[in-house]
């Protein structure tokens, strides 16, 4: 993907969330025991953790024992966040600049926000920008959905399968612009929403270019219908 198209994708989806943001931040209030479980095992009392992409700020809660710190890229969900948790602290950024100083945090939680990015070029400027603010051997706690279409025809969505058929089909013909794996999901009919369908072995390839130690991956189950893709990354 050029440079030119991946900042308009950007820019596109920043302004599709912040148009979304009270229906989105609705669809985002719940978060499973299973998943609370899996994020516990990750944090310690006192550190600091970086929310990138906290959206309404949910995860806040989670971490009520931590020095929390919260960034997103609409300013529209900032604020919600910023209504619904007071005592966080909420901050808009782009997605390839955070705003904190060298060595600065614990822990990192990317979670479900990595694949809005679009192109290589930007998911290692993101990645490389986690490890600078990060202290030595802190970790980052990256998910994504898990797009592959063995889970798609597994959990039988077949509206994403023939999305992402369509998006195929359309690049091997050459009238696809986007990378191999890029597709576009609608949001109600109000928007589309860009998503990158990551595998485990481009995650571990970007997060080694970008300087991590991979700690650990696999695949986190939600329910039947949903998993996310996981990798932990260490800051060696």
């Amino acid at each position: 993907m050029n440079e030119k198209l991946a900042k308009r994708i950007l820019k596109e989806n920043q302004k599709n969330y912040n148009l979304i943001a009270e229906e989105f931040s609705q669809t985002r209030n719940f978060i499973s025991n299973n998943f609370k479980n899996w994020i516990k095992n990750y944090i310690a009392e006192g550190e600091k953790i970086l929310d990138w992409g906290c959206g309404n700020g949910r995860f806040c809660e989670l971490f009520s024992n931590n020095n929390y710190y919260g960034i997103d890229f609409s300013e529209k969900m900032i604020a919600i966040a910023q209504d619904k948790y007071p005592f966080g602290n909420f901050k808009t950024c782009l997605p390839t600049i955070i705003p904190y100083p060298n060595d600065f945090f614990d822990k990192i939680f990317s979670l479900a926000v990595f694949h809005h990015l679009p192109s290589k070029k930007i998911r290692i400027q993101f990645l490389k920008e986690a490890h600078r603010v990060l202290k030595p051997n802190g970790l980052l706690i990256l998910t994504v959905w898990n797009m592959s279409f063995k889970q798609l025809i597994q959990s039988r969505n077949f509206k994403r399968l023939k999305l992402r058929l369509k998006f195929f089909f359309l690049k091997l013909i050459g009238k696809n612009p986007l990378d191999f794996n890029d597709i576009f999901i609608p949001w109600n009919n109000k928007c589309q929403r860009y998503i990158h369908c990551f595998t485990l072995k481009e995650l571990e390839k970007l997060s080694k270019q970008a300087g991590f130690k991979i700690i650990d991956k696999g695949v986190l189950k939600e329910n039947q219908k949903e998993s996310n893709l996981f990798i932990i990354l260490q800051k060696i």
